[in-house]
């Protein structure tokens, strides 16, 4: 089952047929962060394993925010629609994890926000955090992003840091 309503804050359901081996009521919910990049994609994979292992269900967390400036309007050139390629970063690693899906309940969240504040908003009352080691920001050689780093220390529930997929 797909529902997908386009403001600002999209919840959506990915829910198919199959029975879920070994599901049980109540299993719980675990928060995901997509953007896109490659850990974000082993982050997702990771949860819905989990997910699978625990009868609960996954909220993929895909938030977008205008840069910040100093002392002036943000001047985006061309049609760059931020809160677009956060629909379509989630879109596409839905798309990627399809054969992982059957039988799980995956809600889908697109959020104007910062990445760290929007998940951890996510998480309240959640069982588990899954976030990539790094997503899409500037400094490579750093092993735990600012994301990342933000989640595990201030996270309401258990975090799990999912290191970038070798390669």
């Amino acid at each position: 089952m797909v529902t997908d309503p386009r403001p600002a804050t999209r919840a959506s359901t990915v829910d198919q047929e199959a029975p879920a081996i070994g599901r049980s009521p109540g299993g719980g919910r675990i928060v995901v962060g997509v953007d896109g990049s490659p850990d974000a994609l082993a982050a997702l994979r990771f949860a819905l394993a989990e997910a699978r292992l625990r009868g609960a269900e996954v909220q993929a967390v895909s938030a977008w925010h205008y840069p910040d400036t100093f002392g002036g309007p943000v001047i985006l050139a061309g049609d760059y629609d931020l809160e677009a390629i956060a629909h379509r970063a989630l879109d596409e690693a839905i798309t990627a994890t399809k054969d992982q899906q059957t039988g799980l309940t995956v809600n889908l969240m697109t959020t104007q926000g910062r990445a760290a504040s929007a998940l951890l908003d996510a998480a309240a009352g959640a069982d588990l955090l899954v976030v990539g080691s790094r997503g899409r920001g500037g400094f490579a050689g750093l092993l735990l992003g600012s994301v990342s780093q933000q989640c595990v220390h201030h996270a309401p529930c258990p975090v799990v840091v999912v290191p970038a997929p070798p390669g």
